[in-house]
């Protein structure tokens, strides 16, 4: 089913509709339905074995009215030009919601980078900056990691990058190394931000966090500190997590009759996600099927895996009880999820929203480097707590006014700040 899924024509029917909602000049519409700029090259590797091998990589950047553009750089097998399009589009409604001023950039390279090993990794990381160097910078576009990226890798790019200018620039990117300019609170933000969200839902809901129960899928960075947040600030308990295991080529969802213990979990969890079966069934964790997380009894779900996973066909599995839908990953429902949200009374917390406490991190992160002064780490957290917070409550609040579902609000007020900011600056 996911493989049907255009993320790229989700992204702009998502927009459509809100744009028809605002009255939107439908000129205006159109230089918003696209990218700005588009990116797409071949990054050439000597491979360990003496092997030359060509890579293909993409950048796109969507709008930079704001700011900066800014997106996360993903190394992935099923990487598309489509999918970069979509993130990059998301991402500037993701820094409008989050009121943050920045743009909307992303990139990707089309790899598996569990098969290469970390020399490779550290060529292809270099090659991807010889290439669109002069198309980044602190005050053009800050990529920073995503999926099958890591604060390592970013951390080669950036001296990749002083390198070629001349001089130390640790804003080119975010989620750097600790140490290498890089800001603490950025390893659990993104996951952390889910839950502040879900927080304030359940405040809006009426809902006791201690007697909630979560089902997540995926078990990369977002789902691990999703699921040590929904536990330890929360209270409440998490049903299962779910994982690509890269072995069996295929995924699993992993349950505990006393609830899922993430601390535990993370330490039996490779740098990708995968979590060691072996370890997880002598701890007496039950072994299903990857699809089967969405099944499980609970009240919030958090997809947090990739694009398109809850959609016509899976949405019909979800238990009765749930009331609340936070979106960890970027696009993982799809428009027809979202007609059985709408039916069944289920609230949602829409990708951008939910997710962009890594984004609001980064920026974080940005501003320590330009001031050359770093903060602690419950400084960041609790700028990022506020942050998320007043997000989360202006896009309750255009949900209300306007009675409109939560992702057409988070919409609204992303959509109107871009269109401020560019009439403003008299691009229309």
């Amino acid at each position: 089913m996911t493989g049907q899924i255009n993320a790229f024509e989700m992204a702009q029917r998502q927009f459509d509709g809100v744009a028809k909602l605002l009255n939107l000049d439908p000129q205006i519409a159109e230089v918003l339905r696209w990218p700005m700029r588009e990116y797409s090259f071949r990054i050439p590797v000597r491979m360990d074995d003496g092997s030359l091998r060509v890579f293909q990589g993409y950048r796109v950047q969507h709008n930079d009215a704001r700011g900066p553009n800014k997106g996360g750089i993903r190394f992935h097998p099923s990487e598309t030009f489509d999918t970069v399009r979509a993130l990059a589009t998301w991402m500037t409604w993701k820094c409008a919601v989050a009121d943050i001023p920045l743009g909307g950039g992303k990139g990707g390279v089309v790899v598996d980078p569990s098969t290469l090993s970390t020399t490779e990794k550290e060529r292809l990381c270099r090659g991807w900056v010889q290439v669109m160097w002069k198309n980044i910078g602190p005050r053009l576009d800050v990529p920073a990691p995503d999926v099958g990226t890591t604060a390592q890798m970013m951390g080669w790019m950036m001296d990749e990058y002083s390198k070629l200018v001349g001089e130390y620039t640790p804003g080119v990117f975010t989620g750097k190394p600790l140490g290498g300019g890089g800001s603490e609170g950025r390893t659990e933000a993104t996951g952390f931000g889910v839950i502040y969200t879900v927080r304030e839902a359940m405040k809006f809901l009426n809902i006791d966090p201690k007697n909630s129960v979560a089902a997540i899928e995926g078990f990369g960075n977002v789902a691990q500190y999703a699921a040590i947040g929904f536990t330890e600030m929360l209270g409440g308990k998490v049903a299962c997590v779910s994982c690509w295991d890269r072995n069996d080529k295929t995924s699993y969802t992993y349950s505990h009759k006393d609830g899922v213990n993430p601390r535990f979990l993370l330490t039996i969890t490779d740098q990708y996600g995968t979590i060691d079966k072996k370890k997880a069934l002598d701890a007496g964790y039950i072994l299903e099927e990857g699809d089967k997380w969405i099944e499980k009894e609970a009240n919030v779900l958090i997809p947090a895996a990739i694009e398109g996973h809850v959609n016509a066909d899976t949405v019909k599995k979800i238990s009765k009880s749930v009331k609340i839908v936070a979106e960890g990953a970027n696009g993982p429902c799809t428009p027809e999820a979202d007609e059985y949200f709408k039916a069944n009374g289920i609230f949602n917390i829409p990708d951008f929203l939910c997710n962009a406490g890594g984004v609001t991190t980064s920026y974080f992160e940005s501003v320590q480097n330009d001031m050359n002064f770093y903060w602690t780490k419950e400084e960041v957290l609790q700028k990022l707590d506020t942050k998320m917070t007043q997000a989360f409550q202006a896009v309750l609040d255009m949900s209300l006014k306007e009675k409109v579902y939560m992702r057409d609000a988070a919409y609204m007020v992303a959509i109107d700040r871009v269109v401020k900011a560019m009439q403003l600056r008299g691009w229309v």
